[in-house]
């Protein structure tokens, strides 16, 4: 199968900016507030793509909620710039996020430093190395009963199926929770609790209501009913847990949290721990679900790509090469996350143009992945581009980078390997219509509309 080259990309100078330079802004799209922030709430794909033909890479975007707008940029250059700067001169964007209701301050994702690097220190350790290891036959096991469950020959999105395999792996993970739970304990409540909030979480309520959570800390509306739903279900599953006669032997993250100290020798508050769990857990689960739900939604409309990735896996010919080019160009082509951001504390260098202190400036995961001096032919569906071909460390982001980059990656990437490998291995899949799902934007993220709507043609044990 032949392999993609990659084009020579021009470099783009950016960074700190010398103090004496002249502040140089980018384009500005030309439309109301409203607008922007409707559009690029609901149809992000099609807003920022055309932004750039019209005005370049890098642009400027205004929402209602954030009347100085916040940059977007394409350029691998200007990730890198902000990727390996100081955490102090470029704090996240996710301490202002919609996402900072409702998983707190103290969350790994909405803090900045220096409570983000304590943190981060605290979690690393389970979703590194041998633990990733331990959770595989686990994710296979899940995998397979899902798989025996789905109907033959009628039409299911995969969605839902996915995000059942990727809950099980995070309840077992974090809380040492396997197999069902008894009805009406907290176990069993957070587990409803979390997939109800994720299905109605697209309704045109639910958007406003994010739209109105921007930039605070305390919920409203909406928010504020699933935040009390969510701590109803967390906060006696670590008082449980915090009482078990085995808490130093167990070896789930919740148990390693409780017995964890900081640099200081205080332990974690339950607070703190809340806003842990449930990050570990709304990140966890639904984004890996709907990174496998997106790869399946471009393979059944790629027959070719399909092939290829069920001959090598059924003949065992290079199969974990072609389930890692398929996973990685399912993440480029269509990633979860589609945009990230930060605030530069100082002014900064994006190319040609210079930012003020205080300015947001978000890298577009959408418009990188879709840059065709980095991807040939960037909106076809070519797993085989990465057959010889290693992802960048700025150039492919699907899980953010630098000292942001997402913590359960390793897991993220074992999760989708063994399920993607079964259900190449079991199934024949078809779409059931030919036109591409769009994409609906729920949160921070972005999914398929009809959730990867299949029908398996064929099933074998």
């Amino acid at each position: 199968m032949p392999t993609l080259t990659q084009t020579e990309i021009a470099p783009s100078p950016a960074g700190p900016a010398d103090p004496s330079e002249p502040l140089h802004a980018p384009p500005t799209i030309a439309l109301p507030g409203v607008a922007q922030t409707l559009r690029f709430s609901q149809r992000q794909i099609e807003f920022v793509f055309g932004a750039r033909r019209r005005l370049g890479g890098t642009f400027t975007v205004r929402f209602v909620v954030i009347p100085e707008g916040t940059v977007v940029t394409d350029h691998p250059d200007h990730a890198r710039s902000l990727f390996t700067a100081k955490p102090d001169l470029v704090p996240s964007l996710t301490a202002e996020s919609p996402l900072r209701p409702i998983v707190g301050p103290n969350s790994v994702l909405t803090a900045n430093e220096p409570n983000h690097l304590r943190q981060r220190k605290l979690l690393l350790p389970p979703f590194h190395g041998d633990a990733i290891e331990r959770y595989t036959q686990m994710i296979s096991d899940v995998a397979e009963r899902e798989i025996d469950r789905w109907p033959r020959g009628r039409p299911f999105p995969l969605a839902p199926r996915m995000q059942a395999i990727t809950l099980e792996v995070i309840m077992s993970g974090i809380f040492g929770i396997e197999g069902a739970s008894e009805r009406g304990s907290a176990e069993h409540r957070l587990r409803t609790t979390v997939t109800r909030l994720a299905n109605t979480s697209t309704s045109p309520l639910a958007l406003l209501t994010e739209l109105s959570n921007l930039g605070r800390e305390d919920p409203r509306g909406l928010t504020r009913v699933a935040v009390s739903m969510l701590d109803r279900a967390t906060y006696p599953l670590i008082a449980k847990r915090r009482s078990a006669p085995d808490l130093e032997q167990r070896g789930d993250i919740l148990s390693l949290l409780l017995r964890a100290k900081g640099e200081d020798g205080e332990p974690m508050t339950d607070h703190e721990l809340r806003d842990e769990l449930l990050t570990l857990v709304l990140a966890g689960f639904e984004t890996t679900a709907n990174s496998l739900a997106w790869t399946w939604e471009r393979l059944v409309r790629n027959p070719s790509a399909y092939e290829c990735l069920r001959d090598a896996v059924r003949s065992d010919t290079d199969s974990d090469e072609h389930v890692e080019a398929t996973i990685v160009e399912g993440m480029r082509s269509r990633p979860v996350i589609p945009i990230i951001g930060r605030r530069v504390a100082v002014p900064w260098r994006l190319g040609e143009y210079v930012v003020p202190a205080g300015q947001g400036v978000s890298i577009s995961i959408l418009l990188l992945h879709h840059r065709e001096d980095l991807y040939p032919e960037p909106f076809s569906f070519k797993p085989e581009r990465w057959l010889d071909r290693t992802p960048g460390t700025y150039e492919w982001i699907p899980f953010g980078g630098g000292t942001r980059r997402c913590l359960g990656a390793a897991l993220a990437m074992a999760e989708q390997r063994v399920v993607l490998e079964a259900m190449a291995r079991r199934l024949d899949l078809e779409a059931d219509r030919p036109e591409p799902e769009r994409a609906q934007h729920r949160n921070v993220t972005m999914i398929p509309s009809r959730g990867a709507t299949v029908v398996v043609k064929a099933r074998t044990k």
